[in-house]
């Protein structure tokens, strides 16, 4: 098995850095259940959520994400689906279903990861990154909060993938007000730095994160995965440019720009 530098700065693997972080009790119970996948693991956390998402264990900018579901209620024939890129396809079942999706990760791992069913901007669902930076002090601080609203008819956020930068105020304030989102923001802040010391407990190279937070229909944040070389211009669409110019100085004296 090939051997993981814990010194280092970048992790690739999703599950690596999942394992990591679900080691904080406070923080796992913020986590979906991921499991590497296989037949069996999709088949049990299929019929166990009702929807997963399929993605590549070291994939980036949401390439390769497919959003598969099961709904035994319907009138439909086919019960069993995936969305994946813009592409919805249908099966009569569990087997038809799990033998097309294997056959498109191929031999390349990939995870499965229970699904949540985010928040909607305008018909289009979000989510909201985090950044978290060692300051000049080397203590965790987050620096940045902005959603990022997915492209019409894609199951992904991420920016390279289409996805509009968003300041949170304008997702959430409108729902529900503004003095519940600046609490929201609060959580957020402290999900990111918790996130963070997690990781770099089994990592302590590391000094820069985003932490990708949905938020469910009730508005609880789930993490739903953590990158360790995330955008630092993304935040560069906020009015506010302190925090853009905040971000940009620290990476800078992180040697990341």
């Amino acid at each position: 098995m090939r051997r993981v530098s814990k010194s280092r700065k970048y992790v690739a693997s999703k599950l690596s850095k999942t394992n990591a972080i679900v080691k904080d009790e406070r923080l796992r119970i913020h986590v979906p259940e991921t499991r590497p996948l296989s037949s069996s693991s999709l088949r049990e956390l299929l019929h166990k959520y009702g929807m997963v998402y399929v993605k590549p264990v070291s994939g980036m900018h949401g390439n390769g994400v497919v959003r598969v579901e099961h709904l035994p209620d319907s009138s439909s024939r086919q019960p069993y689906c995936y969305h994946y890129k813009r592409e919805l396809r249908t099966f009569r079942s569990y087997q038809e279903m799990s033998d097309s999706l294997l056959k498109l990760a191929g031999r390349r791992p990939y995870l499965v990861q229970r699904g949540i069913r985010l928040l909607k901007h305008n018909g289009r669902m979000f989510d909201i990154r985090v950044m978290v930076q060692r300051n000049p002090s080397g203590h965790w601080e987050t620096t940045g909060i902005i959603g990022r609203v997915a492209e019409v008819g894609k199951v992904v956020t991420n920016y390279h993938n289409g996805g509009a930068p968003t300041p949170l105020n304008a997702l959430l304030s409108p729902k529900i007000g503004e003095a519940r989102t600046a609490a929201i923001a609060q959580s957020l802040a402290s999900i990111g730095r918790r996130a963070a010391a997690a990781l770099s407990r089994t990592y302590p190279g590391i000094d820069t994160i985003g932490v990708d937070v949905g938020l469910d229909q009730r508005y609880r944040p789930w993490i739903i995965e953590v990158n360790t070389s995330p955008d630092h211009y993304l935040f560069k669409h906020l009015k506010d440019r302190r925090s853009f110019r905040r971000i940009l100085r620290y990476a800078r004296a992180l040697g990341r720009i």
